[in-house]
């Protein structure tokens, strides 16, 4: 109980307890409201909480499975931040701003990190020099700067999130959007004029506020962080000559034609 009344404290600190005003409010967050105040809503810490709790749940049970979870947050309070927690538990990121299709048409999105990828291996390798003029050298980094803007921080995916962790679901809802239609999971920071019924796992604090933003990242990320420690990766089955995979023991798979 003790612990709970500290990240309270830590909370009220924050000023996280700060909702919108009562006529921005969504409806479906009316039973985390503690009450107005001057016509803002106050929000209910001690359910903040709660909400925390399940949500740091959430992230360690991903941390133990070693599940790619992608942490989203475009708007200038947030992006800083976001960037910060997604590499602190090495995650890919969204900060700058989200691309329709990052989920819900990843096959086509990846080719452009693997034209990402290629380019800056050239460039590193001293090949552009070689293939290129400078005028054309000029047009490439210019390709470069801008996938670098749009998908740099998930060039490490090499297929769609297992989980998607978004500051502000109203801001970036193109993006808890897409996670709907593909069935991932959602833990969303929201505040008082987010629709709760679009997350799977919402916590309820200030999201205009760096500070409250920075509380329930760290918690989120040192959560994340802690099971991944329990994760254990999946020896790679061995794989018979022609690339099949063997079955356990070492024979291949039989097949029978039934008639």
């Amino acid at each position: 109980m003790s612990e709970n009344n500290n990240l309270i404290d830590r909370l009220f600190s924050a000023g996280a307890h700060f909702g919108f005003s009562k006529s921005r409010r969504h409806h479906s967050v009316k039973s985390f409201i503690f009450g107005s105040k001057q016509g803002t809503d106050i929000i209910d810490l001690e359910q903040t909480v709660e909400q925390i709790e399940a949500a740091k749940k959430v992230l360690f049970e991903a941390g133990e499975k070693g599940q790619n979870v992608l942490f989203v947050g475009t708007k200038d309070e947030a992006s800083k931040l976001v960037l910060t927690a997604a590499e602190a538990v090495e995650m890919p990121y969204v900060t700058n701003r989200w691309i329709g299709g990052m989920i819900t048409n990843f096959s086509e999105i990846k080719k452009r990190i693997e034209r990402l990828k290629t380019l800056v291996g050239e460039r590193e390798s001293g090949e552009l020099e070689r293939k290129y003029t400078k005028k054309e050298r000029v047009v490439i980094g210019r390709e470069v700067d801008k996938l670098t803007f749009n998908f740099g921080g998930i060039q490490t995916l090499d297929r769609t999130p297992q989980m998607v962790v978004v500051v502000d679901p109203r801001h970036d809802s193109i993006a808890v959007q897409e996670a709907n239609d593909a069935n991932i999971p959602v833990v969303a920071i929201m505040s008082t004029d987010g629709d709760a019924t679009k997350v799977t796992t919402p916590v309820m604090v200030n999201d205009a506020l760096t500070s409250s933003i920075e509380l329930v990242l760290a918690e989120l990320t040192e959560a994340y962080a802690e099971g991944k420690k329990n994760y254990v990766p999946a020896p790679a089955r061995p794989r018979r000559e022609g690339g099949r995979p063997r079955r356990e023991g070492g024979r291949p798979r039989r097949t029978f034609d039934r008639r």
